[in-house]
């Protein structure tokens, strides 16, 4: 049985890569929650996904046996020069609530319509062990933002992106249909195809 760490202190995040690496039986997953020594903060202060994933990663495994998977995700649009983008936790402000920063994007793009509400969801994931960067896994997927928030599912961005070839947002999806088509199922995919070669 080999153990991976999830290095994420966002629930929500934490509950959905657990849900879709459940697929693996010999494989433990553990939250920062589960093990007893508890890795330094990790200030996500890179200029990219890919930058703080992977910080994130290699940090945490110096600290913990096993594998360890950290991910980094928000939402992008080019009208906005790739806001929110690594900010999208924050966008608002520190701290802020997932309402705070919906409202603030809607706001920003409240008299924008067609293609300039485009947007597409990133998410970069990267497996690391014993600080050592092992793989970089990314999955994107486009749409547009909605005028309004719809649906009660899903966290973050959720309620006003709907996914290119859909008439429904993320929040209005169950949880288990949006995990077979989002960004962060298309990086996991990635990395359920790679990491056999990391498990005992």
């Amino acid at each position: 049985m080999t153990n991976i760490l999830i290095a994420t202190h966002n629930l929500n995040k934490r509950k959905e890569i657990k849900t879709l690496l459940k697929d693996f039986s010999n494989i433990k997953v553990l939250s920062l929650d589960d093990i007893k020594i508890d890795p330094p903060r990790i200030v996500e202060d890179g200029k990219t996904f890919r930058q703080n994933a992977v910080k994130k990663a290699v940090i945490t495994s110096q600290f913990v046996d096993g594998l360890v998977l950290a991910d980094d995700s928000g939402l992008v649009l080019d009208i906005l020069g790739g806001k929110p983008g690594v900010r999208s936790a924050r966008f608002a402000r520190k701290h802020a609530t997932d309402i705070e920063n919906n409202k603030k994007l809607l706001k920003l793009l409240e008299k924008m319509d067609g293609e300039k509400r485009a947007a597409k969801f990133v998410c970069h994931i990267t497996l690391a062990t014993k600080g050592k960067l092992l793989e970089n896994f990314e999955g994107v997927i486009w749409g547009m933002i909605t005028k309004k928030g719809r649906g009660q599912n899903g966290f973050g961005y959720d309620p006003i992106f709907v996914p290119d070839g859909y008439n429904k947002t993320f929040a209005q999806m169950t949880a288990a249909y949006k995990n077979k088509i989002s960004h962060r199922a298309l990086a996991l995919k990635q990395l359920k195809e790679h990491i056999q070669k990391y498990i005992n």
